[in-house]
């Protein structure tokens, strides 16, 4: 617990500064915070990470915590663990951050953050059962090898990659980050359309047991907001952990441009009525894994936008909501193109759709190679749907070219529906249909009232390999002749 005496002491900021200096000659600093009669102390300390599988059962209901230790590493395979080198701390507040939940930080994030970028094994520390308000601010590297980005103890840290973000600690009263409370806070030459960006990185991870609360409330209703409340942009292996973000203004997370993703351990809440507030998006990115998590909010529980492929969805319990959707695509008669996508031990509950792929009318491209299995409904809406005339508003005019969807199988998918709508709805384009669609083990049952036993079918192509509840007789035999060496559904 040493090493907080300079906080306890009360010695000039110049003394305090001088500690970081010797931190950044390899020696490490200390801090210890008494916000809330609660004192904090820091360290540092040297451990092996690990990987292991994702868990095969999601978690029965949003109280559950997922019971494997939360894997460390990077998809699609396991690294060798490397020898940790020693580390460099600096504390935020030896930077002017003050954590009282008021002042603007921001200045303070930024300068430490430079900081340690440019030293090898700096650690970033950012105390917890601390409240620290930033504004829109964008991390930037590339960085030296093993940055860290810590939000409580060091102790409790296995190093792993390069970067590592980690928001409080397991035993100790949580820390928060936020942006400004209010709109009218919010600086007028910051950017309104994100708030926590990370760029250009190699080995992030982002990690922690506290909150990054978003202060969308007053937000909501208004017809310009940030759209983004934590992204990560043109970056590579990236892992995020363990985080609970809430109360975004829009999106949480936003995921473009990456590669080599993992995140697990999420803890994700917005009102059902909060618009726009998907959970995670991805975009742009390849090799994903996304696992462990439980998400509530207004929007998408988890939305796959263009350029994403190879992205595994695992033990992910969603709802309220919109549930998992790939799309929208093909939007201003844009190319869209996603392939390889698994959900596996999923739950949706009480959420407006379940399984949900939407298309453009207009669009080019391709959908494929995408497997819904293990999967549990609970009053949900739409629990199956493809929809390839997604339209906002439902003026949209008829086009003759759409987004292929093809090589979709749903393999045990269970539960029960909101009688208001048909549990599985194929709305298939006349001139580009759904093809190679299989069910298998599919069996939903009303959640309350009589059964909905004529399923919605238009333009798909496909077949059941057992019997599904509610029957499936629509699904038609082969492939049309329309699809055959159309360029204008060709992806990779």
């Amino acid at each position: 617990m040493g090493g907080g005496g300079a906080w306890r002491l009360g010695l000039p900021r110049l003394l305090v500064m001088t500690f970081v200096l010797f931190a950044l000659c390899g020696f490490g600093v200390h801090g210890r915070s008494h916000i809330h009669k609660k004192p904090h102390g820091g360290g540092w300390h040297r451990g092996g990470g690990t990987v292991v599988s994702s868990p095969a059962v999601p978690p029965a209901d949003e109280q559950t915590q997922p019971a494997t230790p939360p894997p460390v590493g990077i998809v699609p395979s396991d690294l060798a663990i490397p020898t940790e080198p020693e580390q460099c701390v600096l504390e935020v507040r030896a930077f002017g951050a003050v954590g009282d939940g008021a002042t603007d930080d921001t200045e303070a994030f930024r300068a430490a953050w430079r900081a340690a970028c440019a030293v090898d094994s700096a650690v970033i520390l950012v105390p917890s059962d601390v409240t620290f308000t930033i504004t829109a601010t964008t991390f930037v590297g590339p960085c030296k090898p093993g940055l860290i980005f810590q939000v409580g103890m060091i102790t409790l840290l296995t190093l792993f990659v390069h970067v590592w973000f980690i928001l409080a600690s397991a035993d100790r009263v949580d820390g928060v980050l936020m942006p400004p409370d209010d709109p009218d806070c919010w600086p007028p030459s910051d950017n309104k359309r994100q708030w926590f960006v990370f760029s250009n990185l190699n080995g992030l991870t982002l990690r922690c047991s506290g909150t990054i609360e978003g202060n969308g409330e007053d937000w909501w209703n208004l017809p310009c907001k940030p759209h983004r409340l934590v992204r990560f942009f043109m970056s590579r292996n990236l892992v995020v952990e363990g985080l609970r973000v809430e109360n975004s203004p829009e999106f949480h997370f936003r995921f473009d441009g990456c590669s080599d993703v993992r995140v697990d351990g999420l803890s994700i809440r917005s009102p059902a009525n909060s618009p726009n507030t998907d959970g995670i998006h991805v975009e742009n990115t390849e090799r994903v894994a996304i696992y462990n998590s439980m998400i509530s909010n207004g929007d998408d529980c988890i939305s796959i936008g263009t350029g994403s492929y190879d992205v595994d969805i695992q033990n992910v319990t969603c709802g309220p909501g919109h549930g998992i959707s790939i799309g929208s695509l093909g939007v201003h008669n844009s190319q869209a193109c996603v392939a390889n996508v698994t959900v596996r031990n999923a739950v949706i509950r009480n959420s407006d759709n379940g399984l949900r792929i939407k298309t453009w009318q207009g669009g080019m491209g391709a959908v494929s190679g995408i497997s819904f299995d293990t999967v549990t409904m609970e009053n949900v809406r739409n629990c199956i749907i493809i929809d390839q005339y997604y339209c906002l508003d439902k003026r949209c005019m008829n086009q003759s070219t759409a987004v292929h969807v093809t090589d979709v199988s749903y393999t045990n998918v269970r539960g029960s529906y909101d009688v208001r709508a048909a549990p599985i709805h194929f709305a298939c384009s006349d001139t580009v249909p759904c093809t190679n669609i299989t069910m298998s083990e599919v069996e939903l049952l009303p959640f309350s009232g009589e059964l909905v036993d004529d399923p919605f079918c238009w333009s798909a192509y496909g077949l059941q390999q057992t019997p599904t509840i509610p029957p499936i007789y629509c699904l038609q035999d082969g492939l049309p002749d329309s699809l055959l060496d159309n360029p204008d559904l060709k992806c990779r």
